[in-house]
């Protein structure tokens, strides 16, 4: 499944676009997942503290098995995780920010294990992904609190709590 969305930014004339990708694993469970990547790029865009420039991402919706190759071919880290990010290198579309890729069972069981809704976690990812691209880390306590303070204005816009109630620990991001 290929699937192209994208919103303009109200009063802005930056537009994110993006391709979601099915590689791996059982997405059934999101009923309409070019929506709420719809909605997240919306929402993205929305924001003043982000590029103000037309761009495009595509979304690789994986699993375990492939995101744990790619984390350990990439991060030298061999094992699954929820969200990758990997910005476009040279020769690139002018444009293209990169590519997330989200592992399905790791999304199934964090948002079993912190109680939330597959779709607001899922969105949470996508956001979290996009502002990697986008150019924002979390390697410092600095660019952690600047990253998660826009991932919860953004989220709340969704309709998502923050993600963010425990202390920030950027070693375990």
């Amino acid at each position: 499944m290929s699937k192209r969305v994208a919103e303009r930014r109200p009063g802005r004339p930056a537009l994110l676009t993006a391709d979601v990708i099915e590689d791996a694993g059982d997405w059934s469970f999101l009923k309409d997942a070019s929506g709420l990547v719809e909605a997240a790029c919306l929402q993205v865009t929305a924001e003043e503290d982000v590029p103000a420039k037309p761009a495009s991402v595509t979304i690789v919706l994986s699993n375990d098995q492939n995101v744990s190759a790619l984390n350990g071919q990439f991060r030298g880290k061999p094992k699954p995780t929820n969200v990758l990010s990997f910005p476009a290198g040279a020769g690139a579309e002018p444009g293209n920010l990169g590519d997330i890729v989200i592992a399905c069972e790791t999304l199934l069981r964090e948002a079993a294990d912190e109680d939330i809704s597959h779709e607001h976690h899922f969105q949470h990812l996508l956001v979290h992904g996009i502002l990697h691209l986008m150019g924002f880390d979390h390697g410092t306590d600095a660019e952690a609190e600047r990253m998660e303070a826009l991932e919860i204005r953004i989220l709340a816009r969704l309709g998502i709590v923050n993600p963010y109630t425990a202390p920030l620990d950027p070693a375990k991001s």
